[in-house]
């Protein structure tokens, strides 16, 4: 753990209201006189993180309701933004992408640009602050309706070169298509934005098929059940569409039985691009570090593995290209400089580092 600790690492699935602190809650709270269910800091947790006996995603997403009643002020996002950036920083994350639903944020009037103008002020000042470099991606979501997610592409297109790097789609998978909201990904590709779907965890491979298809994905949120179908496979093999992997999350909500039984292994040993990264900072109770340990405790990943998927993580980012290389040197340097290299060789080399 010492040892992952100290590793530069990157967060590319991150929910900002997912990963806000315990005691930033309850301080929130007060300050803003919301009502908690409890104000004691340990029956908050029980609340607040999700334990094994979670029974499904939708169950998961229950915390959400407590975390957003906090998170609807301009002080209140650029704080949370900043903790968020400060906490990445403690176990050595180098770049954090943020994502979240502004829409889910003007239950007390904040319009929308003020928003998303609180939480690049929160996350530009901490990039200052602790060196991490961030960038947003703004999410639609897939269970209030297609007309909301449209018109927070088009947020997400107003602030292109402002803070924002992608558009997601997110929110509960089943019995909401991703193909409903695919002019929303239209507009957003027309704009040459990046794009990344929740997609294929608490439904099948079908989700992953409209979210690539439909929707044009660059990554994979999750993408769990990718393995029912091996054709889809090949072609986010062939076409290297990075998976953004969330372990603890997974089990979590039942897209895995157990951590034994999670795909990542199959995954990696295959030759997909994984990623991994930790969906919810407070609701899984987890960092980047504990996902990384828990690869190696139950899926035997070697160190020489674990640094495959770190440059995997920094290959997949929604970085241009002349930025992501010069990060990716600077990697490889902390890495020969703490002796550790990936176990695919060819990664070390310089052409490989820029081929990408």
């Amino acid at each position: 753990m010492e040892l992952l600790q100290k590793l530069p690492k990157t967060e590319l699935h991150c929910h900002l209201d997912g990963s806000v602190r315990l005691e930033t809650v309850l301080d929130l709270a007060q300050k803003q006189k919301v009502r908690l269910p409890t104000e004691d800091p340990e029956k908050l947790r029980h609340f607040l993180v999700c334990g094994r006996e979670c029974k499904d995603l939708p169950e998961y997403l229950q915390a959400f309701d407590i975390t957003l009643s906090v998170m609807q002020t301009v002080e209140a996002l650029q704080r949370t933004a900043y903790e968020l950036v400060e906490d990445c920083a403690k176990e050595n994350v180098r770049y954090l992408e943020v994502r979240y639903s502004p829409i889910l944020h003007t239950a007390k009037g904040l319009r929308l640009t003020q928003i998303v103008d609180a939480v690049h002020d929160g996350l530009a000042q901490a990039e200052k602050d602790f060196g991490v470099k961030t960038g947003v991606i703004i999410c639609g979501m897939r269970n209030i309706n297609p007309e909301t997610s449209y018109r927070l592409a088009e947020l997400a297109i107003a602030y292109k070169n402002r803070g924002v790097i992608a558009f997601d789609l997110a929110g509960e998978e089943e019995d909401y298509p991703a193909k409903k909201h695919k002019e929303a990904f239209f507009l957003i590709l027309k704009n040459n934005i990046n794009c990344t779907l929740h997609a294929g965890e608490s439904y099948g491979p079908e989700s992953i098929q409209q979210a690539l298809h439909y929707c044009g994905a660059h990554r994979i949120g999750h993408g769990t059940h990718l393995k029912e179908d091996g054709d889809l496979l090949n072609y986010m093999n062939d076409h290297r569409v990075p998976l953004e992997i969330c372990p603890t999350s997974n089990v979590q909500t039942r897209a895995a039985a157990s951590f034994e039984s999670h795909p990542l292994r199959f995954y990696y040993d295959y030759g997909l691009r994984t990623t991994i990264n930790t969906d919810n900072r407070l609701v899984s109770d987890t960092t980047v570090t504990k996902e990384l340990f828990l690869c190696h405790q139950h899926l035997n990943f070697t160190l020489e593995e674990i640094v495959d998927l770190i440059v995997f993580g920094f290959k997949s980012a929604f970085l241009p290209y002349r930025a992501k290389v010069k990060l990716l040197k600077s990697v490889f340097t902390e890495l020969n400089a703490l002796t550790v290299q990936p176990k695919t060789q060819t990664l070390q080399t310089e052409a490989t580092a820029e081929a990408l």
